[in-house]
């Protein structure tokens, strides 16, 4: 009778857990896709972000990067250079941050070490003040990659989906 009596309740435990999970999915916000359009703020400059869950850290694309000392601190300075997708004009801003740690990246070309500078974004209606490593993003299609540790922040990706949402935060939040 015991065997028979767990032999049921699986069934029905599975049962229960596929309603609950679906019940908390549908009141969840929908998952946002593989590329989305995000803000860099305070420029308020729209442009393709990628959520990559294979990168622990976002990237950002950054040129002339230089490293400098401010207060005794260590800072950096860099430009981004970027296409907003909504206006389709060139939007050059220089930007000076503090480092918050360096980043050792490896990979088949050897290894590199990239700034890390914390950074705004608009993805959706959250507003995001992130670590972002900062390298030449030229030769890449999405001039923003978000990492694992931002997408922690955001919630689910589906993969077979982009552009599922429209930046939606207003410079209050910033």
């Amino acid at each position: 009778m015991h065997h028979l009596l767990k032999k049921s309740l699986v069934p029905a435990i599975a049962i229960a857990t596929l309603s609950v999970s679906s019940l908390g999915y549908a009141d969840a916000a929908k998952p946002l896709g593989w590329v989305e359009e995000g803000v860099i703020m305070p420029e308020d400059l729209t442009v393709k972000f990628k959520l990559d869950s294979g990168a622990l850290t976002s990237s950002m694309h950054a040129e002339d990067i230089e490293r400098f000392e401010k207060n005794g601190e260590d800072w950096v300075r860099f430009r981004v250079e970027l296409q907003d997708i909504n206006t389709e004009e060139t939007v050059a801003s220089t930007f000076e941050r503090p480092l918050e740690r360096n980043l050792k990246v490896r990979g088949a070309g050897g290894s590199e070490e990239r700034p890390v500078v914390k950074m705004e974004v608009c993805v959706g209606n959250e507003m995001l003040k992130e670590e972002f490593s900062l390298r030449n993003r030229n030769n890449m299609h999405y001039p923003v990659l978000l990492g694992r540790r931002t997408l922690n922040e955001l919630g689910p990706v589906d993969t077979s989906r982009t552009f599922t949402t429209k930046p939606a935060c207003n410079i209050e939040q910033a």
